[in-house]
């Protein structure tokens, strides 16, 4: 008699399961879970720290990108990378370099530059192309349809 692939899973040993930790409120407050990578940024000369998204700052940049009328809401896309890089770049201490006043000069520096950041940012803040598969599903106008000028 041959043994067969389920005979040999059988004979492994058991796996001990580990318990998960239970955490406290007072754990969950204190965990530093804001992680910062820094992203080389050839097109500016050097790099830039880009950090995760806290709930309220990814709130509030799903809201920046959100128009709401009435009862429609559809996705403004208008410097949507800009306005992820003004949210998530910051110094070494963690401080944003940029506030609303800066999205549209970001908004004219290079989308292959926006585009590395907005990538880091979206992976360090738990945004998947779900997410944002979701946001967009709503956006039915081309924003380049017959316009000659942006």
């Amino acid at each position: 008699m041959t043994a067969t692939h389920g005979d040999a899973y059988k004979k492994r040993a058991p796996v001990e399961e580990t318990k998960p930790t239970i955490l406290t409120k007072e754990m969950i407050l204190a965990a530093d879970d804001l992680p910062k990578e820094l992203v080389q940024v050839p097109e500016w000369g050097g790099a830039v720290w880009v950090k995760a998204m806290s709930g309220a700052e990814r709130d509030g940049y799903e809201a920046m990108i959100l128009d709401q009328r009435g009862k429609d809401t559809k996705v403004n896309l208008r410097n949507a990378r800009a306005k992820l890089a003004m949210a998530t770049v910051v110094d070494a201490e963690g401080k944003r370099l940029f506030g609303m006043a800066d999205i549209e000069a970001l908004s004219k520096k290079s989308a292959a530059a926006l585009q590395r950041i907005f990538d880091v940012a979206t992976r360090l803040s738990g945004i998947s192309d779900e997410d944002l598969k979701e946001l967009t599903e709503s956006l039915e106008e081309n924003p380049f349809d017959g316009s000659p000028s942006a």
